[in-house]
């Protein structure tokens, strides 16, 4: 399985924030630290806004900031929110894709438990539980 860079870029933006003791941060900084363009950043941002992840202020001061704790951020479920539907192959597009062997293949019935399961996976541990020493340390160096 491989994630689109957005989600990437978006659980990397949630563990820089999740790691850092100022908040908030500026877009220019946060996409400086993390080494991405901060016009992507800004729409990855403005996603994880939409589902409440993140905190935004406009203006002298503002920045974006958690927008709830990391002990509260379930991986799978803001990886899925990132996602946004993205189809892991053809056959789960809305539209059912360009598979000449959709209705009677046996494989879609297996990605799909191992989608759920590897949601489910990343559903057991938070966004608190991948901050680590190294990644405080990488984090403070930007201050």
């Amino acid at each position: 399985m491989r994630l689109t860079s957005f989600a990437d870029f978006g659980l990397r933006a949630l563990l820089v924030l999740a790691a850092s003791e100022r908040a908030p941060w500026s877009s220019v900084e946060l996409a400086g630290r993390l080494g991405i363009s901060r016009e992507h950043l800004i729409k990855v941002l403005q996603r994880l806004a939409a589902g409440g992840y993140v905190q935004t202020v406009r203006g002298a001061g503002g920045g974006v900031r958690l927008g709830k704790a990391a002990d509260a951020i379930r991986l799978g479920e803001v990886l899925s929110w990132l996602e946004d539907g993205a189809a892991l192959v053809e056959c789960f597009r809305e539209d059912g894709g360009h598979c000449v062997l959709c209705g009677f293949c046996g494989l879609q019935p297996r990605l799909e438990r191992a989608r759920r399961a590897f949601y489910a996976e990343l559903d057991t541990s938070t966004l608190a539980d991948c901050l680590t020493p190294g990644l405080s340390r990488f984090v403070a160096e930007a201050a």
